[in-house]
């Protein structure tokens, strides 16, 4: 068991920031190869400090890029971000890589792979049926014959010139390259890992927990105040890695549904019992935060407009738990109603009101694919 981090006295680690006034535009890489009043302390990163405020770039800088690419990891970086975020699903040959879901027809240019066409396939992710190409069907050195491409093109119509530019990278090539920006930016740049779908996979003898724990232990980040945290939307998997990481875990929570290995186990509980003060209190048996969807946080009224916070902040605090809520997007078609700025879905509404009404509410930090607009609103709030 950690001894090391107390459950009311997490460690969260602060950088020093300044706000990109400019889309910086990081290189290719081609390569074959807060806080609740008693749940953190501040660490020094640099002569210049912003409060203990988390920003962490949501799959990367995803909403000028292609997500989970290490473009979109170093851009989210270079804005300012305190920790960029990997999503983790595993190849065949049992490495951890960076993608969503561990289906890639939608994020990379797999459909135009004739060599792959028959590994096309439709499994059961989660209860639901799902066809297409699963990146445990792929070596490493399949899948880096791959590029990434943008997952909501209709939307983010500006991140498609990208297209085709970038691998699939690797979580070690992700921690690579977070020391290398720490070296340059002179501040440490944190990792944020979330295992996906870890029933799926350790249903296929392919969990992803063993080759996480080892790849942190080969880069001594498997100690205290080392810049990471470890996520997951289940709750078995969080449970056994809190006896064998000593970094804070977060247990991630939906608007709906249910932890899929409650699913599977027969649990009755959902994630609207897991966000309960009763649930709150058991997740801090086992973990050091929660990261709930925003409108678990604030609610949409019935005019699609923000409503009145729950209880969540306030019930997770008292559990000693920070809160880093998903995901802060500018687009209109993520943002409430009386937010957006037309009626044109892409278009950018004003994502600095809904990052303050939810620091208002009382959040420690928050996911955003917008890392320059986070960092600029945690500015504008001094």
């Amino acid at each position: 068991m950690r001894t090391v981090l107390s459950r009311r006295n997490v460690s969260v680690t602060a950088s020093a920031v300044a706000v990109v006034a400019a889309v910086l535009v990081p290189q290719v890489s081609d390569t074959s190869k807060q806080t609740a009043p008693t749940a953190a302390t501040t660490v020094a990163t640099s002569t210049a400090k912003h409060d203990d405020f988390v920003v962490v770039g949501h799959r990367g800088a995803s909403g000028y890029r292609p997500e989970h690419t290490l473009a979109a990891y170093e851009l989210a970086a270079r804005m300012g971000a305190d920790f960029i975020e990997p999503d983790l699903v595993t190849t065949k040959d049992r490495v951890l890589v960076a993608r969503h879901e561990p289906e890639i027809g939608g994020t990379t240019d797999v459909a135009a792979h004739p060599e792959f066409a028959a590994r096309k396939k439709t499994k059961v992710l989660d209860g639901t049926p799902l066809t297409g190409w699963f990146t445990e069907d792929f070596t490493l050195q399949e899948l880096k014959t791959l590029r990434a491409k943008e997952r909501i093109p209709a939307l983010r119509q500006q991140n498609t010139v990208f297209d085709g530019k970038y691998q699939v990278p690797t979580l070690q090539e992700v921690i690579d390259l977070t020391k290398r920006l720490s070296r340059e930016l002179d501040r440490p740049i944190g990792i944020y890992p979330e295992t996906k779908h870890p029933t799926y996979f350790q249903q296929q003898g392919l969990a992803l927990e063993p080759t996480l724990v080892s790849t942190l232990n080969r880069n001594g980040l498997n100690r205290p105040n080392a810049k990471v945290f470890v996520q997951s939307f289940e709750v078995a998997n969080l449970k056994a890695l809190d006896k064998q990481l000593r970094v804070p875990l977060v247990q991630l929570t939906s608007s709906s549904g249910a932890p899929y290995d409650f699913v599977v186990s027969g649990d009755k509980r959902t994630y609207a019992d897991v966000v309960s003060a009763k649930g709150l209190q058991e997740v801090a048996t086992y973990a050091d935060g929660v990261g709930p969807a925003k409108d678990q946080v604030i609610p949409l009224d019935s005019t699609g407009k923000l409503g009145t916070p729950t209880p969540l902040v306030r019930d997770a605090h008292r559990a000693g738990l920070v809160v880093h809520p998903y995901t802060f997007r500018v687009e209109n078609t993520f943002l409430p109603v009386n937010l957006r700025s037309s009626a044109v879905p892409d278009d950018s509404g004003n994502l600095f009101a809904e990052i303050a009404a939810f620091r208002k509410a009382g959040i420690d930090g928050l996911f955003s694919d917008n890392a320059d607009i986070a960092l600029a609103a945690e500015a504008e709030s001094k």
